[in-house]
């Protein structure tokens, strides 16, 4: 059980007090009357005498009693009805309530810390997440600290109004004050009509109301003199007469009202009667705080529960003692829980008419102790000695009708120290509940004597005459005599002072089984229970306490069984191993019991005591259940907020109820809500809980959305918020972005550089306010989930922002405008009109708003219309409206407004030691926009544009640029990291007109008519690399788009050709453009603007090209000039048939070079037209030679194969040239800037390299020029296209497309292919450390070997006659060339001879004659003839190549001397004549 105030002697004690009556004039009761008192209120406070008091037993020992106390009442003739006793206790419990603001006490229990005290219902209920933080230390008493006081008050109220029974004589008076005022004209002769009255009362058959102890009952008389008004003379002169009469100890003269009442105000009187009054008028003002029933007025109210003398004085009867003040009006003697509800707001009249009233008014300290000693005076010499004496009368009357010698006093020792009689069992005793005894019956004399005892405290003896007269009782078969016995017998061995026997637990038990079970009467049997559990609380027996408490409970009260259900809930949480479950368990079923009873706050704080237990423990039906009753009684209450914070727990947590179930809940949540909102229409909106949103899953998009494809005409993927988030892409777009915007400002990204970010998301980095531009749309994406198994319909729903308009050209800005929805001229709001969320899902809902302001916006959460839709069962009695129209979803009518807030932890900090050492987290401001002023905006359109191309091939598109905004764009450019994918053409595209035939074939190159006769040979022409964005020291990546006038004006737009070439590789390419531009006018805030798009090709096999270029043999070509060069090209048809290529034709090869051109051909075929089906190949031969022209220009030669000629020195056959050009310098460059610190070292040792290194190499761009023939849906197509080749080495092979050169060239095309299949992710690993990569020392073999040129010429045969002369000698030219740019020192050794057996056997050995070594020295690019003579024996074959030949440049000793050996035979036939 709970801590009580007292302990439990004085609570037994108190319960049981010798009852006196008191009887007054009206003349008295006038006077009392000032102080707004009657008299029995007016001693009340005074009734607990402050010192001990003596008496003496039957045996003539002192005995002591210690605080005694004693009840005086007024007369009252009818016994209460049992439901005025119920609505007073329940009135009782109703306004006990825990004080507001006391500091909590806990308890800790196992793992929990409980907080069971005055703040309970605000420290326990679930959404008071922070409850622990006001734990106390425990109490160091025996008990914890928990109060009850409810309980104690109807214990104190039940014990009090118990009526007066026949079986017992504790409820019965002792004796009765006889109370006249001393300004009666006749005070004597009023004394004797009272005396007559009460006498009349008492033995009278008319009155059975009160009961008196015996016939010969105490009379007291009290004169009551008003010292303000009265004369004291007389009243001494009337005491002293009463003494005479009645005796100095059975009178009292007691003066009062010395106070005049119109005194000042200035002496402050205590008020000791409050306390009481408050008790029992219940005029507790919290009863009645939000109370939630219209009641009906109660005549009776004012009266209710006073001491009855307001309605005798209303009346103006002096001794009407009809109506007791517990009587009711109605003459049904029920009370259920609804009448106590409409009648417990009945008092409120007179609670508002006393709750101010002044007690005492006129009365001094002085009065006060008169009081005090006028209640000790009738103690001491009225009262106790008529006790003492009484029980001596009845001692005496008991030995003598006994027949006993002794008293009884010592007889009991004597027989209850022998063996004890076995008891019967109750259960063998029948049924004599109804047995009377006559008022004279010694077995009751017995039991007065005993409750005499009792009531002075004598309990030793008190317990020797209840077991006396148990026995009597059992043996008569008088249950409710022994039931009565039984119980004072248990309770007065409790109370007996040194404890000489223990608590006969056992007689309670048998005394509350024969109450409830034979005798029926659940009030007696309640006192028993009441009694007994305080014992067994004071002894620590806990267990048996509540064992005790929960057996009381039954459905016939439901306020008894709620409160003792509460206090077994106590009795477990004190055990010595407290039993937390079982507390909470019994809580819920005393807060069930509670609600029953129509005690909605006691409910309510039961219920949240035990969520305290049950919450966070995975018991989530309970907790449903516990928040639901939470809900209900605190809406019940009034407390619509704790009402909201219940209903709002039961629906964030993942419930694990039915859908029918969660839909009652949802629906009871919204009906509780819209009450809430009901109270304060024009406060600030409320947050609400469903359906949850994701915040870190918002994403803001700004801008308009992206157009659909319209026809062949197809718009910039741009950004949508339909795109999933890449990082490698978001990286992509930044660089490009950086890319154009260093090149627009010279190499150099400003220190202010934002990225453009279109879509901000958890990923994005939005540690910056983000920039959006006025009149376009911002579009924020809010994650919504839905947790319950019911479906949610939002509905008007919307953006929530605060705007601060500023004009970022002024210096004053203007006031933040708050939460301005309706301010629709600076922010437009979008509404979606209805949103449903089905059970479990997640959605996503877009919202826009349209700034029509420059300044500052942030965004601050979302505002929707939260309801359910019509047709999920409905529980509860709650029936949803009906829809008015079918196939358009339907609100139930129950929808609440609110807001949820939008709020976005930013990223966790981790850069410095101070925010790795703690948990920081930065901004993110993807809410916070900034409204910039007005910018251009394009919109890209591209028409005809391919997704499938052969790799090479070449198609021309459209690009379609439009302003569709109200200011003018300039300084469009174009960036990609694919430049050699497309081109708006150079300079020339648009000078040079189509020819009539390129238009009628639809070629998207520039083409002319050949003449027959220039077939095979080369046509020439030039262009600078200038004309085509190559070479202008900018980046190849960032290409300017040619606008004309170079601005697109508001509204306009311009189309432009662009030519796209299929990259080299095949599979799906994702190309990315990045468009950028500018406003004509600059702006502080945002300096440029860009468009994205990416394009998807899929491109398929077309044609392998390998070149190898080798020094011809013929030193000299035709014009005398030396350096000419075979070119061998070999093409593949490498195409699948799948794509519905037919075959390929070879229409012209060209090449590009500003050293070298192609010559004519040589191919030996003598096709015109070079055809290639499926997996053939063909090898072209060419002749090239050195230019004559400048080194500014490339020198184009092209050998057509055809009619036409394609002029490869145009567009868009020079722009991808050209472009394709860069982009292998640009990898070349990277590879060869690895390398730059190293070669800085030995420098003129590594120019010496280079010079030789240079002379191997060759400056030689290949274009080969090709048709497809393509067969789609029975139509033949006509494909076109380019590949590239880049010679830089002599005799080194040159691909197409180097990136799998390694494979092909050991395994070949088809077993390549075969390879490409199985291994497609193979990829050559290579360990390397570039910091210490060493540049080689030497050149290689091959290198040296082209530094010097040799070619001998000599006739093929010799014709000589040996006879005539048997030497032959034969003229040999040995033509040296030097193919340096430097001096070359030559050394030439003609003793070599060839010493191989092999070559001994096919040539014959010869003799050169003359000088056998030679040293020269070549100028640059110098052709040297040297003439020899080879001197033959006889005929034969010989090999004329046997001279060495040793080379070094001039300024370097004999470093890289090597030999110069030419590898191929000089072969001569001596032929004998």
């Amino acid at each position: 059980m709970a801590q009580c105030v007292q302990s439990v002697q004085e609570f037994i004690q108190d319960s049981f007090v010798p009852l006196v009556a008191a009887l007054c004039s009206e003349e008295a009761e006038r006077l009392t009357r000032k102080n707004n008192l009657s008299f029995a209120e007016l001693v009340k406070p005074f009734c607990r005498l402050t010192s001990e008091v003596h008496m003496r037993d039957p045996n003539n020992q002192l005995h002591i009693i210690k605080n005694l106390k004693i009840a005086v009442n007024n007369i009252i003739t009818h016994p209460p009805q049992p439901g005025a006793i119920r609505k007073l206790l329940n009135d009782v419990v109703s306004v006990s309530q825990p004080a507001e603001g006391l500091v909590a006490n806990v308890i800790t229990a196992g793992d929990y810390d409980l907080n069971i005290s005055d703040r309970s219902v605000k420290a326990s209920v679930p959404w008071y997440s922070n409850w622990k933080e006001t734990l106390m230390e425990l109490n160091t008493s025996t008990f914890y600290s928990a109060t009850t006081p409810w309980f104690e008050s109807y214990r104190e109220c039940f014990l009090q109004s118990m009526p007066a029974s026949d079986h017992e004589f504790l409820n019965h008076y002792v004796a009765c004050m006889l109370v006249v005022s001393s300004s009666e004209p006749e005070p004597v002769e009023q004394f004797l009509k009272l005396s007559q009255e009460q006498h009349r009362i008492q033995h009278s058959s008319e009155y059975l109301y009160p009961k008196w102890f015996i016939p010969n009952t105490l009379k007291y008389y009290v004169l009551l003199h008003d010292v303000s008004t009265g004369e004291e003379q007389r009243a001494d002169s009337i005491y002293e007469e009463m003494k005479q009469r009645y005796g100095t100890q059975g009178c009292y003269l007691l003066k009062i009202n010395s106070r005049v009442s119109n005194r000042g105000t200035d002496e402050q009187i205590p008020d000791p009667w409050s306390q009481y009054l408050q008790k029992n008028t219940i005029q507790n003002q919290d009863c009645y705080e939000d109370c939630p029933y219209t009641v009906i007025s109660n005549k009776n109210t004012d009266h209710l529960i006073s001491d009855g003398l307001d309605s005798e004085i209303k009346d103006g009867l002096s001794n009407n003692f009809k109506t007791h003040p517990l009587q009711l009006d109605h003459p049904s003697g029920s009370l259920d829980s609804t009448d106590y509800m409409k009648a417990t707001a009945s008092l409120q009249d007179s609670k508002k008419s006393n709750s101010g009233t002044p007690h005492g008014a006129c009365l001094t300290l002085t009065d006060h102790d008169r009081i005090r000693q006028f209640i000790q005076e009738f103690t001491f010499r009225g009262l106790l000695p008529h006790i003492e004496k009484t029980i001596r009368q009845l001692n005496d009357q008991l030995i003598s009708r006994k027949g006993l010698s002794r008293s009884l006093f010592s007889a009991t020792k004597k027989w209850f120290s022998g063996s004890k009689v076995p008891e019967k069992s109750i259960n063998e005793l029948k049924n004599t509940s109804g047995l009377l005894y006559p008022p004279e019956a010694p077995e009751l004399q017995i039991r007065k004597m005993a409750d005499l005892c009792f009531l002075v405290q004598h309990y030793e003896l008190a317990y020797s005459c209840y077991h006396t007269a148990k026995k009597d009782f059992l043996n008569d078969q008088a249950m409710l005599y022994a039931a009565g016995a039984l119980e004072m017998a248990a309770v007065s061995a409790f109370l007996q002072p040194g404890a000489p026997r223990p608590y006969p637990a056992h007689y309670m038990e048998t005394a509350i089984q024969t109450y409830r079970d034979i005798c029926k009467n659940m009030v007696l049997a309640e006192r028993c229970v009441l009694l007994s559990a305080e014992i067994l609380k004071s002894q620590s027996k806990y267990s048996e306490a509540a064992a005790l408490l929960i057996r009381l409970t039954s459905e016939d009260s439901d306020l008894r069984s709620a409160l003792l259900l509460e206090q077994a809930a106590h009795c477990f949480i004190n055990m010595k191993s407290p039993m937390v479950r079982k507390f909470a368990f019994h809580m819920i079923l005393a807060g069930h019991r509670f609600s029953k009873a129509g005690q909605k706050k006691h409910a309510l704080r039961c219920y949240c005591q035990a969520m305290q237990v049950y919450k966070g423990k995975g018991w989530s039906l309970a907790e449903d259940h516990i928040n639901f009753t939470i809900g209900r009684q605190s809406f019940t209450l009034r407390q619509l907020d704790n009402a909201v914070s219940a209903f709002r727990h039961i629906l964030i947590n993942d419930s694990k109820q039915s859908p029918a179930q969660q839909g009652a809940f949802l629906r009871e949540y919204l009906y509780v809500y819209k009450n809430v909102t009901q109270l304060s229409p024009d406060g600030p909106l409320p947050q609400l809980p469903l359906p949850y949103i994701n915040s870190s899953a918002t994403r803001v998009f700004f801008g308009h959305d992206r157009r659909p494809a319209e026809g062949e005409k197809q718009a910039a993927t741009h950004v949508s918020l339909d795109q999933e988030y890449d990082s490698e892409s978001s990286q992509q777009w930044k660089e490009l972005e950086e890319q154009i915007v260093s090149v627009i400002n010279k190499g150099i990204v400003p220190s202010n550089f934002q990225p453009t970010q279109f879509c901000l998301n958890r990923y994005s980095d939005n540690s910056r306010f983000p920039l959006a531009v006025i009149e376009e749309p911002i579009t924020v994406e809010v994650s919504f989930r839905n947790p319950l198994k019911v479906p949610l319909l939002l509905t008007d729903l919307s953006l929530l922002w605060k705007f601060q308009p500023k004009d970022f050209n002024a210096k004053h800005d203007g006031e933040a405008k708050e939460l301005g929805m309706c301010d629709g001229d600076m922010i437009g709001t979008e509404a979606i009109a209805e949103f449903l969320i089905n059970s479990e899902e997640t959605k996503v809902a877009r919202l826009k708003l349209f700034p029509h302001q420059t300044g500052e916006l942030h965004i601050l959460g979302v505002v929707y219309n939260l309801g359910t839709v019509q047709g999920a069962v409905t529980l509860d009695g709650i029936d949803p409206s009906i829809g008015l129209q079918t196939g358009k979803l339907v609100s139930n009518g129950l929808s609440v407004r609110g807001r949820q807030d939008l709020e976005i932890q930013g990223p966790r900090l981790n850069n410095t030691k101070e925010e790795k050492t703690s948990i920081k987290y930065g901004p993110d401001r993807r809410l916070d926009p900034i409204i910039t002023e007005e910018m251009p905006l394009l919109e890209v359109f591209f028409i005809n544009f391919p997704t499938g191309l052969l790799c090479g091939e070449i198609r021309k598109a459209y690009v379609e640029f439009v302003n569709v905004s109200k200011c003018p764009l300039t300084a469009l450019k174009v960036v990609s990291k694919h430049p050699e994918f497309f081109t708006f053409g150079g300079n020339t595209a648009v000078l040079t007109p189509l020819s009539p035939s390129a238009s009628e074939n639809c070629s998207a190159y520039k083409t002319v008519v050949t003449d027959p006769t220039s077939v095979r040979t080369a046509l020439l022409s030039s262009a600078s690399s200038v004309d085509f964005g190559v070479g202008t020291g900018g980046q190849p990546e960032v290409i300017h788009v040619p606008l004309p006038d170079a601005v697109l004006l508001p509204g306009a737009s311009v189309q432009l050709p662009m030519w796209l070439r299929g990259p080299d590789e095949e599979g799906v390419h994702e190309i990315n453009f990045l468009f950028y531009y500018e406003s004509i006018k600059r702006h502080s805030k945002m300096c440029h603007r860009v468009l994205r798009h990416t394009a998807v090709i899929c491109t398929s096999r077309s044609l392998h090209i390998r070149a190898t270029v080798c020094r011809s043999n013929a030193l000299e070509d035709e014009e005398g000039r030396g350096d000419n060069m075979l070119l061998f090209v070999d093409v593949e048809n490498i195409n699948t048939s799948e794509t519905g290529v037919k075959e390929f034709h070879i229409v012209q090869v060209s090449s590009n070079s500003k050293h070298w051109k192609l010559q004519k051909s040589v191919n030996i075929s003598e096709d015109k037209d070079t055809k290639l089906a499926s997996r053939e190949r063909a090898k072209l031969c060419f002749k090239a030679v050195r230019c004559k022209n400048s080194e500014e220009n490339y020198t184009f030669a092209d050998i057509v194969f055809g009619n036409e000629q394609i002029i490869s020195s145009a567009s868009p056959c020079a722009d991808f040239f050209f472009q394709s050009l860069s982009s292998e310098f640009k990898r070349t460059h990277v590879q060869s800037h690895t390398h730059a610190s190293q070669r800085a070292v030995k420098q003129s040792f590594d120019e010496t390299v280079r010079l030789i290194q240079r002379c191997s190499e060759v400056d030689l761009n290949i274009v080969v020029l090709w048709k497809a023939y393509v067969v789609e849906d029975n139509k033949q197509l006509i494909l076109e296209g380019q590949h590239h080749v880049a010679l830089n080495t002599v005799g080194k092979e040159a691909f197409s497309f180097p990136q799998k050169q390694g494979f092909k060239k050991i395994l070949g095309n088809s077993d390549w292919e075969d390879l490409e299949q199985e291994l497609p992710e193979t990829v050559l690993l290579k360990f390397f450390r570039p910091e210490n990569t060493p540049v080689p020392a030497r050149p290689t073999p091959e290198q040296l070997s082209n530094l010097i040129k040799t070619s001998l010429h000599y006739p093929e045969s010799f014709n000589h006659s040996f006879h005539q002369k048997s030497l032959c000698l034969v003229p040999v030219t040995l033509l040296l060339s030097n193919c340096s740019q430097a001096v070359v020192d030559v050394m030439i050794d003609l003793r070599h001879k060839t010493t191989s057996p092999e070559a001994l056997e096919i040539h014959g050995s010869f003799t050169w004659l003359g000088q056998t070594q030679y040293k020269l020295q070549l100028k640059s690019q110098e052709v040297y003839s040297l003439q020899l003579k080879a001197c033959f024996v006889h005929t034969g074959v010989y090999n004329l190549g046997t001279p060495r030949v040793f080379a070094k440049l001039a300024d370097q000793v004999t470093l890289f001397e090597t030999s110069q050996q030419n590898s191929m035979p000089a072969l001569i036939i001596i032929n004998n004549i």
